[in-house]
């Protein structure tokens, strides 16, 4: 004691009171910066997700004043700096937009016997072409081609006439045209006036490409297609492949000719719009790719139609797909996107920008002027709309994410090709009119498909696992089980994931009737044991130390699992047999049988091998927390529970287990999380592929190896690129969303059992 009566040693320093008032600082500003860098990471997704759910912009730029002139064609360049309008008597009017003003007319030298009657213009081909009143046609070119030769880039046009060729009955007036170009085909089709009736022709050409690089146009065939429709025809689509023609007729039916070797064949007819009596066709033309046919209504409804295989039968033919909300009247000008699914449909004092595959508006506004042709450019950046004055109005457009919608990522869609609306995900393909298909909903349900089987097999093993260590094993024996154990956590997952697709799936995939039998034999290798242990004399019991039991179970559960391994393929040979559909030979081999029996495919990168692997990798989380909370139960619950008579496996059931919930319920969450969040392992051990199944013998794609996959592919700023980031953000909030709940839990169970 000191002089003043105080004990010296137990006096606390000033400079611990200053470190400890530092430390608790440091620590409220360490928690706080933890919750700001959350929020900011769920900002910055946020930020990056948000433009994929906003519409069209549209700005009005500049109007021009064309010559005087009736124009039935609007075309432009990839730029949109010289555009231009088509006049009824051939003549190409290039504007100079830059600059301002007309650029240039440009009429081909059509001969002077030839009286144009008709004339069409297909942007995607870049191809235009005229018919006489004669019974002839002939193509031009319009090409584009920049030049920088000043420094700049000046964008030079040009158009080619080429030669005519008959079509139908000779000297009779052609009424309508289409064209297609593609690499080595071309194909025009024409309504005829013939003798006062209508009928419909074809020809089609091939071009051969000569040692010097040049094209050869040659004739291959002419086509009658008069026969093979009924009702007076009004107009005619050839698609870009040249293998069909689609002929409009005046009682609004639609008659699809497919060319096959021996020539055309009619194989469907259909009515667009037999649900609406007394409407009829306003306009008509194929989408992007040629898969699919807008059609508009003098009474302002929208319709899609596509391609795709109608059961039964094996022939794609025609159906509805899409329906759009009513224009606000019949549309006089219409144009697609050269870029994606879009399409512009306008008409008196409306205009109406609408993507096809989502089935959305992304832009509709009222004008003060009737539209009489409209354009969208080839980057799908302006747009081009004329009036009955000859006024050309030029818009800039931004939409730079027209595949986006709620209903893309989360609702079904009908994509060209499928039989019915589905969830899919395939961000590419082969060709520019791909659709890209983005649904979050395969995804969302692989990441559930791959944690679910995991925490089947973790949870049992960590939670039993943990039970032994902490309540029944020895102290030397728990010193040793429970670093290891902790260990494992250390491996990393590419490794695992690396074991899982070269090691673990080959084997699985031959010994699946093994791995039935093991995972039966091995839980009753223990019942049985258990039961014999139990009548045992206790004199013979008490020899064994507290906790040693578990060295003479292992080789009896090393032994039942060996035999059930062995014994697979007795019981394959027993119960999954399967007939060979062409030799009528039984084949015993579960691979086969599974699919034969349930409908399912069986693949050998699945679900089990991703069960067992990242089952692996999450025990250990589980097994330590869940420890960690057994052994803090204070001692006294657990002497006094024996004191009363209990065994120590009904103290461990009912005593240690419930007061220690509230810390294995947060243990088995954070392997939730864990397995939620799982890259490497679900990227190499399944298909990858995105299904919409639980079929334990077929792989998944889950939400974060979509993202390892796709990212570093993806256009920055992209609609795939701020996809991917929307997958993210499913992450997060799944996550958040299970961390919360189990704290709601985790309270309740600790109020439920506060003895600690």
């Amino acid at each position: 004691m000191s002089a003043y009566g105080k004990n010296v040693r137990y006096e606390i320093s000033p400079v611990a009171k200053k470190v400890d008032r530092a430390m608790t600082h440091f620590i409220k500003v360490g928690g706080v910066s933890i919750i700001v860098a959350v929020f900011a990471i769920f900002l910055f997704i946020f930020s990056q997700i948000f433009p994929l759910f906003r519409g069209a912009e549209v700005t009005f730029l500049n109007e021009w004043k064309l010559p005087e002139g009736d124009y039935i064609a609007l075309g432009t360049d990839e730029w949109t700096e010289r555009p231009f309008v088509l006049r009824e008597d051939g003549t190409f009017v290039f504007l100079d937009l830059p600059a301002g003003g007309v650029a240039e007319n440009i009429r081909p030298d059509y001969p002077g016997d030839k009286t144009l009657s008709t004339l069409a213009y297909r942007p995607k081909a870049g191809y235009a072409a005229v018919g006489t009143d004669g019974g002839e046609f002939a193509f031009i070119r319009v090409a584009y081609r920049p030049d920088f030769t000043t420094g700049a880039r000046t964008v030079r046009a040009s158009v080619e006439l080429e030669s005519f060729h008959p079509i139908g009955e000779p000297g009779h007036p052609l009424r309508k045209l289409h064209l297609a170009v593609a690499d080595n085909d071309r194909m025009v089709a024409a309504i005829q006036d013939v003798n006062g009736a209508r009928e419909v022709h074809a020809v089609n050409f091939t071009q051969r490409r000569n040692l010097m690089g040049g094209n050869r146009l040659q004739l291959d065939r002419q086509h009658n297609l008069t026969g093979l429709i009924t009702g007076k025809p009004t107009d005619v689509l050839v698609n870009t492949r040249c293998d069909s023609i689609m002929v409009i007729t005046d009682s609004n039916l639609v008659h699809y000719l497919y060319r096959d070797r021996d020539g055309f064949v009619a194989r469907q007819v259909f009515e667009p719009f037999a649900d609406y009596p007394g409407d009829t066709i306003a306009a008509a033309d194929f989408l992007f790719g040629d898969d699919s046919i807008i059609f508009t209504s003098t009474a302002g409804h929208n319709k899609v139609f596509s391609l795709f295989v109608h059961e039964p039968g094996n022939q794609r033919l025609f159906g509805q797909t899409k329906q759009f909300p009513d224009l606000p009247g019949a549309s006089t000008a219409f144009s697609t996107s050269l870029r994606n699914k879009s399409f512009l449909v306008a008409g008196d004092r409306f205009a109406s920008l609408r993507f096809s595959t989502t089935e959305t508006v992304r832009w509709e506004d009222a004008l003060a002027f009737p539209v009489t042709l409209a354009g969208l450019s080839g980057k799908y950046d302006r747009m081009l709309l004329v009036d009955d004055q000859n006024m050309l109005h030029i818009y800039a457009l931004n939409d730079p994410h027209p595949e986006a919608s709620l209903k893309a990522f989360f609702g079904k869609i009908w994509y060209e090709g499928a039989s019915a609306p589905k969830y899919e995900w395939q961000s590419t393909g082969g060709t520019d009119d791909f659709e890209p298909k983005l649904s979050m909903v395969p995804l969302i349900i692989g990441t559930l498909k791959g944690t679910v089987y995991a925490m089947i097999f973790s949870v049992p093993l960590a939670l039993l696992a943990a039970l032994y260590t902490s309540q029944f094993a020895s102290p030397g024996f728990k010193r040793y089980i429970k670093p290891l154990m902790e260990i494992m956590a250390s491996l990393p997952s590419v490794i695992l994931g690396f074991l899982a697709a070269l090691w673990l799936a080959p084997i699985l995939e031959t010994r699946v009737p093994s791995v039935i039998l093991v995972l039966m034999a091995v839980p009753i290798t223990v019942l049985v044991f258990g039961t014999f242990w139990g009548k045992l004399p206790f004199d013979m019991r008490r020899r064994i130390p507290e906790g040693a039991e578990i060295f003479a179970v292992i080789p009896i559960v090393l032994a039942g699992g060996y035999l059930g391994w062995q014994l697979g393929p007795w019981l394959e040979q027993m119960l999954f047999v399967v007939r060979d559909p062409a030799t009528g030979q039984a084949l015993a081999d579960f691979r086969l049988w599974w699919p034969h029996v349930t409908g399912l495919p069986f693949e050998q990168r699945n679900s089990l091998v991703v069960g067992f692997m990242m089952g692996f990798a999450v025990i250990p989380i589980i097994f330590t927390i869940t420890e960690d909370a057994l052994s803090n139960v204070p001692p006294t619950f657990r002497s006094s529970s024996l004191a009363l008579g209990a065994s120590r496996w009904q103290t461990a059931i009912r005593v240690i287990l419930p007061t220690a919930s509230a810390g294995i319920f947060s243990a088995i969450m954070i392997g939730f999380g864990r397995a939620v969040g799982e890259t490497m392992i679900v990227l190499m051990a399944t298909g990858n592929t995105p299904i919409m199944d639980f079929n334990i013998f077929s792989g998944m794609r889950t939400l974060s190896a979509n993202i390892a996959v796709e990212l570093p592919e993806a256009p920055h700023h992209g609609t795939l690129y701020r996809a991917l980031f929307l997958g993210s953000m499913l992450l997060f909030m799944m996550t958040f969303a299970v961390n919360t709940l189990a704290e709601i839990l985790r309270h309740h169970l600790r109020e439920k059992y506060k003895a600690v």
